[in-house]
């Protein structure tokens, strides 16, 4: 009898887990298009490439001579508490046309395809769509000239990281992105938009998960 009521409470405690998460709004499989507003990440290049980059492995990205700035890492519906994850079925893949809508924005086309299996699929869109969608919402982004031309190692802290953003892109504020960072290293931008991309709004939960370090290395292209 004890070992059943220790099998009782360890599934009934599983399933309270389970309602919490989904009430917070994450989850895999659910329902495209139910997401509140998107999250376009701009990874910094040399910033990932020092954290993760196996230079062998991402040759596009981290090789020598590859003179990455920011590149698209995804365009994520997300939910006010959380986001969906894997919404769509398993067997629908971007065509080679839907792809072309990729070039450019993502460093490799093995990304583009992650990031649509994780994340396009719960856009409610198509492949084609979606891609659109992610060219879209970077065209909407001006990246602030002292990161756009950077070509020496700089330092920052994560709130002037924020406001040059600002100062570059009327009507983005502070509280509408935050800045990730790994090891006091620049990792990304994440920037949130209306879920319709016709402009910027707040995101208190993407805000809160900001980078806390006091300041952080912004390392140049490579």
């Amino acid at each position: 009898m004890p070992a059943l009521r220790a099998l009782l409470l360890a599934a009934a405690l599983s399933t309270l887990a389970f309602a919490a998460r989904a009430q917070d709004g994450f989850g895999r499989g659910s329902a495209p298009g139910d997401f509140d507003f998107y999250v376009l990440a701009l990874s910094w290049s040399p910033g990932f490439c020092e954290l993760d980059g196996d230079h062998s492995r991402n040759r596009e990205q981290c090789g020598d001579g590859a003179g990455l700035r920011f590149v698209v890492h995804g365009l994520w519906p997300q939910r006010d508490r959380g986001y969906p994850t894997d919404c769509g079925p398993s067997g629908r893949t971007p065509s080679r046309i839907a792809l072309q809508q990729a070039e450019g924005l993502f460093p490799t086309e093995s990304l583009a395809r992650y990031q649509w299996r994780k994340h396009g699929t719960c856009s409610g869109s198509s492949p084609s769509e979606y891609f659109a969608d992610v060219r879209r919402a970077r065209e909407m982004v001006t990246v602030p000239p002292a990161l756009a031309r950077a070509d020496r190692d700089q330092r920052w802290t994560a709130i002037d990281i924020e406001r040059a953003f600002a100062a570059a892109n009327p009507g983005l504020r502070a509280d509408m992105m935050s800045v990730a960072c790994r090891r006091d290293t620049l990792q990304e931008v994440r920037i949130c938009f209306t879920k319709d991309l016709r402009g910027f709004r707040t995101c208190p939960e993407v805000d809160r998960s900001g980078c806390r370090a006091r300041e952080i290395s912004v390392p140049a292209p490579r």
